[in-house]
């Protein structure tokens, strides 16, 4: 089978897999196995240690590696746990560039724990490429991406962005979590690391927590390969063979979302009682046209302020709601609620936060696939 040729529907699918070798199981086996007999030492069947390597967790990685129309990939035990392995690549004194608008555990782990080793990071408004270009040094080596942005949905131009990176020879990583890549590949685009919380649109069904990466090059790849093996933040076999499952249902379950998450989006936009909606597929969008040229959708992810931008309606509104739950995380089947400021972005210092647009009444959903009428119903309910 030529990956090169089959669409995306079928890699989902197919993409980096075969019938298991041993009893030629249709789908990977869960190796729920520590270490392996070896013939002599060293003489093995490619597998010695799990935390080094493990079957389940390869074939996930062979999948990760075919619908990001990548080369080599790496399975980690969080998304976190994925982006603390792109910094190790860097020394005392390497610089960061990252959008301004980002999650808040990425903050969290580039100012709380990479900083005190001498890791320089500048957050900077990534909406004109250009605006990126006066922060890069002699020292820059990485520049950190998400597009769309969390929460605020900003749409970032991977391409022009890829080409500035090329031009400075400066690695370019970009978080394609609340994208997936049904809508967008990145590699395809310039970047040269792609990273999953494959806990939320990958798995899909909020049953796991697990985190990847994705490279073409063979050189780079070498060197996450050590750092995953050396640091040993791996998931088990047991998550592997969900977030495997949960690839294999990607396509027909971000069709879903991206329907209600439109249906949603222009309700919401219509309603007296909001302010404001934060979703790329508006033509008023900011950057609407980049998001149509490098997404084959706008998603499922939305925030939004309601009229007056008072802290205690927002809560109100999130309260109210049934359907949507109030929870952490997004991607999953089922649709959440969100409170920004408090949840997912609470260890953003708060003038930080509000310069980037996440004020306290701000409320992020996560749009699942659940009826569009219920969810709909909800909403008008909750916003009465």
């Amino acid at each position: 089978m030529n990956e090169n040729k089959i669409k995306f529907n079928t890699k989902v699918i197919h993409g980096g897999q075969e019938p298991d070798k041993a009893y030629g199981a249709v789908m990977p086996p869960i190796y729920q196995t520590s270490t392996y007999a070896q013939a002599s030492p060293g003489e093995h069947q490619g597998f010695a240690y799990s935390r080094s390597a493990n079957p389940t967790r390869s074939a996930l990685e062979k999948s990760l590696a075919s619908i990001e129309n990548g080369n080599y990939g790496m399975a980690f035990g969080s998304g976190l746990a994925a982006i603390d392995a792109v910094l190790k690549l860097l020394s005392p004194g390497d610089e960061v560039i990252s959008t301004d608008d980002l999650y808040g555990g990425s903050y969290r782990l580039f100012k709380k724990i990479f900083e005190k080793y001498g890791i320089v990071f500048h957050f900077v408004g990534m909406q004109e490429p250009a605006a990126i270009e006066a922060y890069i040094t002699a020292n820059t080596k990485l520049i950190w991406v998400e597009t769309p942005t969390n929460p605020m949905m900003n749409i970032l131009d991977i391409k022009e962005i890829g080409v500035l990176a090329k031009k400075h020879k400066v690695l370019l990583a970009v978080d394609n979590t609340f994208a997936s890549p049904f809508l967008q590949q990145p590699l395809d685009l310039g970047a040269d690391i792609v990273m999953h919380s494959a806990t939320k649109y990958l798995s899909g069904h909020s049953d796991v927590v697990l985190g990847g990466l994705v490279v073409k090059d063979k050189e780079l790849a070498e060197q996450l390969y050590f750092i995953q093996n050396a640091s040993g933040a791996i998931c088990g076999p047991m998550d592997s063979f969900l977030v495997l499952r949960g690839i294999k249902t990607l396509h027909v379950r971000m069709q879903r979302h991206c329907e209600n998450g439109e249906a949603i989006a222009r309700f919401l936009a219509q309603h007296p009682k909001i302010e404001k909606v934060f979703w790329p597929g508006f033509e008023n969008h900011p950057n609407h046209n980049i998001a149509k040229a490098q997404m084959n959708g706008f998603g499922g992810m939305i925030s939004f302020v309601p009229k007056g931008s008072n802290k205690d309606d927002a809560m109100k509104i999130i309260e109210q709601l049934k359907i949507f739950t109030i929870a952490e995380s997004l991607g999953g089947v089922e649709s959440l609620v969100g409170h920004p400021a408090s949840m997912t972005h609470a260890s953003i210092p708060k003038e930080a936060r509000e310069k980037v647009g996440i004020v306290d009444a701000l409320i992020r959903l996560s749009v699942g696939i659940e009826d569009v009428n219920d969810l709909i119903a909800d909403l008008e309910y909750a916003l009465r």
